[in-house]
């Protein structure tokens, strides 16, 4: 397969993945009956297996990995903060306020890992001249 088709599936699978995730946050706040529904609970499985699998083809693509490219080992550290946080909003939040504060966070998180795979830098925040 192409890097340009592995890319492709990576970005596609991304934003599909990120889209389920806020979906089904909205969902969690209204006290919805629609995250019983099985797809809702399947498909964000499948979307992130698809997710995780093209990351690592294109890792292995380009030769890069995160031991050694720090833009790359921020994404997986990233990635990691952004599941623990997702958990949080959706399953283990005793609170409204703590799944709410903890789905804010998984967007700010979300938006650095989107903004280093861009860059390429893992200190994206940091202004350096």
């Amino acid at each position: 397969m192409s890097y340009a088709a592995l890319k492709m599936i990576h970005v596609t699978s991304v934003i599909i993945s990120y889209l389920l995730f806020s979906l089904r946050s909205a969902w969690k706040m209204q006290g919805s009956a629609a995250l019983q529904r099985r797809w809702i609970k399947v498909t964000p499985h499948v979307v992130d297996t698809v997710l995780l699998m093209s990351a690592i083809a294109l890792a292995i693509r380009i030769q890069q990995d995160p031991l050694h490219d720090s833009w790359l080992g921020a994404k997986v550290v990233g990635l990691l903060v952004y599941i623990g946080l997702g958990m949080m909003a959706l399953k283990f939040g005793k609170t409204r306020k703590t799944r709410i504060s903890a789905w804010v966070a998984a967007q700010l998180v979300f938006l650095y890992i989107v903004l280093v795979a861009v860059t390429k830098n893992p200190a994206v925040f940091f202004f350096t001249s």
